[in-house]
């Protein structure tokens, strides 16, 4: 069974439900990878799945972290010898259902509710990616560190007496592949925010006492958790 995301309608959820078969998939497998023909959809049924690139300078740039009922791929329907812009790599194993792209576009030729409903959910996937563009261009390696935290509180928090818990375990690292920066760099912010009582650590898990700091501190637009997450 396909949990899927909650901003897909139910009609939308019935039309790829009748088109895919399903996927064992394990831990470090790529879906796809950037450059190759992009034939197919993949719904995540379990498992978590890192969406990203490989910037200039050979550092890995993490856009999306995936999760079950979420849709992966490229999204240009419609559109002869369609190549993937970015990399899919499982962080987890699962599994995923493999939507064939010509077979939804028949679907979506010959229902026009649908294919505009379609249209409005890739909409909402372009608008987040341009978001996270921006937090990235206008605000630097600190903004990027801030917007980071933020989306993941908008999208693994948990409120606790303490502050808001982002219940997924990151290395920094993992952290630094959000930001499009280096290791080194994130250590020396985030023990910044922790020496400011910004954030703390509960068993590897961090704590954002002060979400407001952060948003000030970017300029947050407000845009609304459906835009400002990590997903």
């Amino acid at each position: 069974m396909v949990i899927y995301s909650e901003t897909i309608s139910n009609d939308l959820k019935e039309l790829l439900q009748t088109i895919h078969h399903v996927k064992k998939v394990s831990k470090g497998q790529f879906l796809f990878q950037e450059g190759s023909l992009a034939s197919e959809l993949y719904m995540i049924i379990k498992g978590k799945v890192q969406v990203g690139k490989l910037i200039p300078d050979g550092r890995e740039l993490t856009i999306r972290l995936c999760s079950a009922g979420e849709i992966v791929g490229e999204l240009s329907l419609f559109s002869d010898n369609a190549r993937h812009q970015q990399n899919a790599k499982m962080v987890e194993d699962g599994e995923v259902a493999i939507i064939f792209k010509k077979e939804l576009e028949e679907k979506l030729a010959n229902n026009s509710v649908l294919a505009m409903e379609f249209m409005k959910w890739i909409t909402d996937h372009y608008r987040k990616s341009q978001a996270k563009f921006r937090d990235l261009l206008l605000n630097g390696k600190r903004g990027a560190l801030f917007s980071t935290l933020i989306r993941l509180c908008n999208s693994y928090g948990v409120e606790t007496p303490k502050g808001i818990k982002i219940n997924l375990p990151l290395t920094n690292q993992e952290l630094a592949n959000f930001c499009g920066s280096s290791r080194e760099v994130i250590n020396r912010m985030l023990s910044d925010l922790k020496r400011d009582g910004i954030i703390s650590y509960d068993k590897n898990l961090i704590v954002v006492h002060d979400i407001e700091y952060l948003r000030i501190e970017i300029g947050c637009e407000n845009c609304g958790i459906n835009i400002c997450n990590i997903e």
